[in-house]
């Protein structure tokens, strides 16, 4: 079955490129841009060899996973791009949800599953990450921004020796193909990014992406350039920071860093 966008995504005027192997899928599409590709465009690949996420860390997709991005051209500041990156989690998560239900029905004893937002690129299933999104941005001609949104997810198989444990949709008795999710992923996104709306509809996103996060309201610890920064998760504000409440009841804002939940949080921050 052939990778193809879905219904809303070819109205919203989308184009796609699919490989059956490349390296990274953010590359191609961020060397597409420097070349004069404006998007929306979206790459997609059956097998990814030299994928990377967030810190540089290896993200090889083997055939069977689903590894995309989308390439999207746009007059808007690197600090107002990077909040793009919560609209396509909530685009992930609809595909991922819609999927699951009809993945139930067609199987009788089957459970529907919950699957959650971890700050800042993550998609869970319970406490395991089913999938990760890398956000890149880069300068063009024209004061125009190429933003390319990489997103990775767990489809038949789940790597080993990662920080946080992995599971893949296979694991979970999800019975569906990379090439499904991408349909609904990218009809997902096409509405996500109409709300978003070039930052303009970042407090909805907010809003939606904070009805689905995992752990608000719980102990958290945060690993941030050596330093550990441990409280609850209060919040998202209105720059897409994690806001931590530490037990002097300071609101310390979070921009980046290795996010440890609950009882998971001694372990990550020893």
């Amino acid at each position: 079955m052939p990778f193809t966008l879905g219904p809303r995504a070819l109205s919203a005027g989308y184009r796609l490129a699919a490989f059956d192997s490349i390296g990274s899928t953010n590359a191609e599409a961020m060397s597409r841009a420097r070349e004069g590709e404006r998007g929306p465009t979206w790459f997609v690949t059956s097998e990814q060899t030299a994928g990377r996420g967030r810190r540089h860390r290896p993200w090889i997709a083997p055939r069977g996973n689903l590894a995309c991005s989308i390439l999207e051209v746009m007059e808007v500041s690197p600090a107002v791009a990077a909040t793009l990156g919560f609209a396509a989690g909530l685009a992930l998560e609809a595909a991922l949800r819609k999927l699951s239900v009809e993945a139930s029905l067609r199987s009788a004893g089957s459970e529907e599953l919950n699957f959650l937002l971890k700050w800042p690129n993550d998609v869970l299933a319970g406490r395991q990450k089913l999938a990760g999104i890398l956000l890149e941005a880069e300068a063009i001609a024209g004061n125009r921004l190429a933003v390319v949104v990489g997103i990775g997810t767990n489809v038949v198989a789940a790597p080993e020796g990662t920080p946080t444990p992995a599971t893949s949709l296979a694991a979970l008795g999800i019975q569906i193909g990379a090439e499904e999710l991408f349909a609904a992923l990218s009809d997902g996104w096409a509405e996500f990014r109409g709300i978003w709306d070039s930052g303009r509809g970042f407090g909805e996103i907010r809003k939606l992406w904070l009805s689905r996060a995992a752990g608000l309201g719980q102990a958290v610890s945060i690993k941030s350039g050596g330093a550990t920064i441990e409280g609850t998760f209060d919040t998202l504000d209105e720059q897409g920071c994690m806001i931590v409440r530490t037990s002097s009841g300071a609101r310390v804002p979070i921009t980046a860093g290795d996010v440890y939940f609950g009882a998971v949080a001694s372990v990550g921050a020893s």
